[in-house]
């Protein structure tokens, strides 16, 4: 399998930031780690095998991602509102520098991926910018803040928020890309996913009152919120790239 590890300074983030590759050509898929997770644990926690028959074929390209959790949502040392700053950070980096980066490979369509807290940051990414990602596959995330900050809010922290701008928005530009979009969104329902079913069925909700087509994938109440399940999740809904 082709890897690559690329590391620069951020000029979003002020200090450097990890990259990691897996794959020679395909489809483009960005995978943020879950909670105060790192680029490598998505090799450490068997997703890039799981799906490494689409990557040794030429059909994937698996660009996984640093976190800056424990600096952002997760950091309970600081204040809301600098929280949701250092996550504003985070997505511009995300989108100036990482994007920019998976276009290198030739191909202008690039997803996104996450588990948890990674789908969480996944599907920030896309609503927020469908000009810069075409598809989401969100395993098991909430989508919004509660867990870390409460009912506080301010605007870094609503327009970071799916659950808190999606139900608002109206403009055609995000809607019609919303609408071409391959979007999917599946989790478990045993444990530990009572929080991800309710979110998620929320987000189906809001996305249905839009007319925005999405795949809403409910598994069974033995399936936990784990990484075992993430790779069967990711892997099922990566079929459409066998050709």
């Amino acid at each position: 399998m082709h890897f690559e590890r690329h590391v620069w300074l951020s000029g979003n983030l002020g200090h450097d930031m990890e990259l990691l590759v897996y794959g020679h050509a395909g489809q483009p898929l960005v995978c943020f780690p879950s909670q105060n997770g790192r680029a490598g644990d998505w090799a450490g926690f068997g997703m890039v095998a799981a799906c490494g028959d689409l990557i040794e074929a030429g059909r994937l390209i698996v660009i996984a991602v640093d976190g800056i959790d424990w600096q952002s949502w997760a950091n309970g040392a600081a204040p809301a509102a600098d929280r949701a700053r250092r996550n504003d950070d985070y997505h511009r980096y995300i989108a100036d520098e990482v994007v920019p980066f998976a276009r290198l490979s030739g191909s202008d369509s690039v997803w996104a991926t996450g588990c948890s807290l990674g789908a969480f940051h996944a599907a920030n990414a896309f609503f927020r910018r469908p000009d810069a990602f075409d598809g989401l596959i969100a395993l098991s995330g909430l989508y919004q803040p509660r867990l870390f900050i409460g009912d506080y809010s301010d605007d870094h922290v609503y327009f970071h928020s799916p659950l808190y701008y999606l139900p608002n928005l109206g403009d055609d530009w995000h809607l019609e890309r919303y609408r071409r979009s391959r979007i999917v969104f599946c989790c478990g329902q045993g444990a530990f996913e009572d929080d991800a079913v309710r979110d998620h069925r929320a987000i189906q909700e809001v996305l249905w009152q839009k007319g925005v087509p999405a795949t809403f994938d409910y598994w069974g109440h033995d399936v936990e919120h784990h990484w075992y399940w993430w790779q069967k999740m990711l892997r099922h809904h990566l079929s459409v790239l066998e050709g």
